[in-house]
This record gives C-alpha cells, sequence and structure tokens, in this order.
C-alpha cells in the first residue's frame, strides 16, 4: 500500500512511528506537510499537488493536522476524499472533535456522560451560567485551545466571573465546566482505533497544577480500565465518526465522564508507558479497512 501521512514535521514521535510501523509492514510511507499542498478544483477530476508534483496512486490518507491548520489541512483532506482515497479519520469527523461545543453536544445527545457544561454569549448571563455548573471552583475552556492551553480553574464566583469578562473582552468563545474533584488531579487517555481501546494511562497533574496533559509537565502510567469507562471510549469515538481517537476521561462520583476527544492524539505518552505498539495497531487498522471509494463522506459536509 501507498500512505500518506498528513504532517508538518517527519521529525515529530507521532509522524516518525507511522512511518516506521508502516514501512516494517512493507508498505511506502511519505510524509506530505498539508501546507505546502495546493489542489485543483475540478469536476470530475479532481488534483492535489506538491511542491509542483502531482500526488496519486496513494491508497489511504492518515491525517495528523495540528489545531493551528485545521481549516487548511481540512480542505487538504477533503480534496484526498473527493480522489477516492481512504483516510483514517475523515473531515467531517476531525471538524467535529476539533470544535469543542460541537461535540460536547453530539455526545451529550447520545447520552455520553460529561461534566456539567454551560455556554452563553451575553454578559448579562455570566452569573447564571455560574450557578449552571454549581458554581466555584468551576473550569473555563477556550474552545480553541489544545494541550492544555486556555484551560483556567477558578476558585471563587468572584474570580470565574473575572476570568469570563476577561475573555469576552478578548472576543473569545469560552465553556464554562463543572470541576469535578473527585479526580484529584488525574484523567485517564484511551487510545481507540475502530472499535477497541488500544491502550489507555492514567495522567496525574504535577504538584500545584489541576491539568494533567504531559505537555504540561504531568506523570503517565499504564491504567487498567473498567468495562464503563473502556465503552464509554469507544462510543464516544464512534459517535464522532473518528477511526482513531484520544478520549479523556476523568473518573467521577457518577461514572466516567468524557473531557474531550482528540482526533489527533500523539503516541509518545502511551506508547512509552504500556509498551503498546499502537502506531502498528493502527497501520493494521488500515490494511484491513483501506478500499478505493471506501471514504463515506467523499468530500461532503
Amino acid at each position: 500500500m501507498k500512505i500518506a501521512i498528513l504532517s508538518r514535521s517527519p521529525s515529530l514521535y507521532s509522524t516518525n512511528r507511522l512511518v516506521e510501523a508502516a514501512r516494517f509492514k512493507g508498505h511506502e510511507a511519505r510524509v506530505i506537510n498539508p501546507l505546502k499542498c495546493y489542489m485543483n478544483i475540478t469536476a470530475h477530476r479532481p488534483e492535489i499537488y506538491y511542491r509542483q508534483e502531482k500526488l496519486e496512486g496513494f491508497d489511504a490518507v492518515i491525517p495528523r493536522i495540528g489545531a493551528s491548520i485545521t481549516f487548511y489541512g481540512l480542505a487538504v483532506l477533503r480534496q484526498f476524499e473527493m480522489m477516492g482515497v481512504y483516510c483514517l479519520n475523515e473531515s467531517v469527523a476531525i471538524g467535529r472533535s476539533r470544535d469543542k461545543l460541537r461535540s460536547l453536544q453530539l455526545l451529550s445527545r447520545k447520552g455520553i456522560g460529561m461534566p456539567i457544561t454551560a455556554f452563553a454569549h451575553s454578559p448579562d448571563d455570566t452569573r447564571n451560567v455560574i450557578d449552571l455548573v454549581k458554581g466555584a471552583p468551576l473550569v473555563l475552556k477556550l474552545l480553541e485551545g489544545t494541550q492544555g492551553v486556555g484551560v483556567v480553574m477558578a476558585e471563587t464566583n468572584k474570580a470565574a466571573e473575572s476570568v469570563i469578562e476577561a475573555f469576552r473582552g478578548l472576543h473569545a468563545n469560552i465553556l464554562v465546566q463543572e470541576f469535578i474533584a473527585e479526580a484529584g488531579g488525574t484523567d485517564i487517555r484511551c487510545l481507540v482505533v475502530g472499535d477497541r481501546v488500544m491502550a489507555a494511562m492514567k495522567r496525574t497533574a504535577k504538584d500545584g497544577e489541576f491539568r494533567s496533559n504531559l505537555h504540561r509537565g504531568g506523570s503517565a502510567a499504564a491504567i487498567k480500565l473498567t468495562p464503563e469507562e473502556r465503552s464509554t471510549a469507544i462510543r464516544s469515538a464512534r459517535i464522532l465518526g473518528l477511526n482513531c481517537a484520544g478520549v479523556d476521561i476523568l473518573r467521577s462520583n457518577h461514572g466516567p465522564v468524557v473531557m474531550e476527544v482528540n482526533s489527533s492524539p500523539g503516541l509518545r505518552g502511551i506508547e512509552e508507558c504500556t509498551s503498546k505498539d499502537v502506531a502498528g495497531r493502527i497501520i493494521e487498522f488500515i490494511e484491513k479497512n483501506a478500499k478505493p471509494g471506501k471514504t463515506k463522506t467523499k468530500g461532503k459536509g
């Protein structure tokens, strides 16, 4: 098979591991920077060019599109879909996951557990929004934030009001969420591929920090999931239409609650702490599912 990996940097651990895993299984893997692509959007014969070379003959695409280039990255991915190339995660599904509000609404509609979450536009509703999530302490999240950036905990209602006003002054969209105190500064990252959780790790925040992201200095350890946690992770990825996803779960007093579903989960932390070949499992999934024209959306949406 000929596999394209959409990534801005071939030296990134996750990108390098996917290339390594594909080549180990006898496939041709090529890293393509989506920002260096340009497209011929023509009826019946859509084309993609990369540094003046026409891209053709690919059997599958693995999108590793960073949040900062979502718009253009998804445009390139849609073009591959229009060409009938199988995409591990399709453009519509990635778009859903990148819109935190939309993803939470979709998960809520299907009954997935999550922290109480509120969203409003008018500053007149600030106090009502705070009351909806049971008051402080509470968590404020920028809709566009990633890797824990743009996430703030307010320990008092007054502090929450001040932060909300500051974000609104910057015309930023924010979510207000209930703080799950019983989680104790830990969360669970489940790496879902297809209909299975391939690996899971518990991330623990460093002292003085409530965000458990490894990029924020958190630590990680392998963990055994409960059947309910495993089911929640798989269902969450399926609801958003993702074949490969990192599902972040908190253990609350009323069961597992989903914080976020990531369409381009990093592989380094979870492979190193679980000693599992996640990249290899991703390639195996593609081997079983990549067929010409199997893309469901084919660029629609």
